[in-house]
């Protein structure tokens, strides 16, 4: 835990410095997803330039005093600057406890900046996408770019039943819940992936998520035949 000196310099060096390059956002809604470990959350970013994202996009949102956390919008209305993000609140971070307070009409802060990953769809025949819960708003952007749709496929390990059912029923999409049946998920996907019997041509794997699955995963596919230029790696936390 920091303590109570170290906590009031941060809030200081925030009060002073924050002003300069934050903007505000208001919650339009919030929906956890019972158990209460993954929240959807719809936000009005009136000063955010939608228009250009061809790359998939992260805000970084404040959380706490001169603290911030990385967010993927899953889908975006370029014309209302209204977008979702989803907050996998498991961990007792900043970031999870943030999102759990939050309520319809809150006001929300980020950096103006919007960052870009280096993840974009690759003209190929089969783009697969494969992650957990921290990359729910990751993958479904990522879907979001790719056209014709009929390229797109993936898994995404979920650990609680309720959130894997939830998964099915909210989204139009052909990525799919896995069980997690090991801690970081890399083995449950990459079991998936077998059963998929994927060409090790012309198609490209996405990862996004835990950082251990994310490593662990892309070592998996390499030792399947895959090269590391048909695997596009993002890694959030360990």
């Amino acid at each position: 835990m920091e303590t109570s000196t170290l906590y009031k310099l941060k809030k200081k060096a925030g009060e002073f410095f924050e002003p300069r390059f934050l903007q505000t956002g208001t919650v339009l809604e919030v929906r956890p997803w019972a158990p209460s470990t993954l929240i959807e959350i719809d936000l009005h970013l009136p000063l955010v330039d939608m228009q250009q994202w061809d790359y998939i996009p992260y805000i970084k949102f404040k959380v706490d005093h001169f603290t911030f956390r990385d967010y993927t919008p899953s889908g975006w209305d370029a014309e209302t600057r209204t977008c979702t993000i989803y907050v996998d609140a498991v961990h007792n971070g900043p970031g999870s406890k943030w999102a759990r307070q939050l309520k319809k009409g809150d006001t929300i802060s980020y950096i103006k900046k919007v960052g870009f990953t280096h993840h974009q769809p690759d003209q190929v025949s089969a783009v697969i996408a494969l992650g957990d819960e921290s990359s729910v708003g990751h993958l479904l952007a990522l879907q979001k770019m790719v056209l014709p749709h009929t390229r797109f496929s993936g898994g995404i390990v979920i650990g609680e039943d309720e959130h894997r059912r939830l998964f099915n029923e909210y989204f139009w999409t052909p990525i799919e819940p896995v069980a997690r049946k090991d801690v970081y998920g890399h083995n449950s996907l990459m079991e998936w992936v077998l059963k998929q019997q994927y060409s090790l041509e012309n198609t490209i794997f996405y990862l996004a998520g835990n950082n251990t699955m994310v490593a662990q995963l892309r070592k998996l596919l390499k030792q399947q035949g895959y090269p590391s230029s048909q695997i596009k790696a993002q890694g959030f936390w360990s």
